[in-house]
């Protein structure tokens, strides 16, 4: 037996995203799951940086820098710029930082 109200079930198939949705929606915070990315992403909210100043600034190995900064170009969340020989990387929209620190005021730091 079905306590919601027709208003709501209406609510629910107007408003729920569909399965192609809901999978790019957990892709995309699947990303925030991993500290090194996270970390690549509060470093490139504050200054678009090249591969090597990631790698110094955040103590990691150029590779897993590369490889990180790969898939999060890959689905969108960075974008990079060629200055002369040397590619900077950045947020590709505003919105990604506030999604980071919704989650930062969420936990209280």
């Amino acid at each position: 037996m079905l306590t919601a109200t027709p208003q709501i079930l209406d609510d629910l198939d107007c408003y729920l995203p569909d399965n192609d949705a809901t999978a790019k929606i957990a892709r995309f915070f699947a990303l925030l799951a991993d500290p090194s990315r996270v970390k690549l992403l509060s470093a490139l909210a504050i200054a678009p940086l090249c591969v090597t100043d990631l790698s110094k600034i955040l103590n990691m190995n150029q590779t897993t820098v590369s490889h990180q900064l790969r898939l999060l170009r890959d689905t969108d969340v960075v974008k990079c710029e060629r200055q002369g020989k040397i590619l900077k990387y950045k947020i590709s929209n505003p919105k990604i930082n506030e999604i980071l620190l919704v989650g930062v005021e969420y936990l209280g730091y």
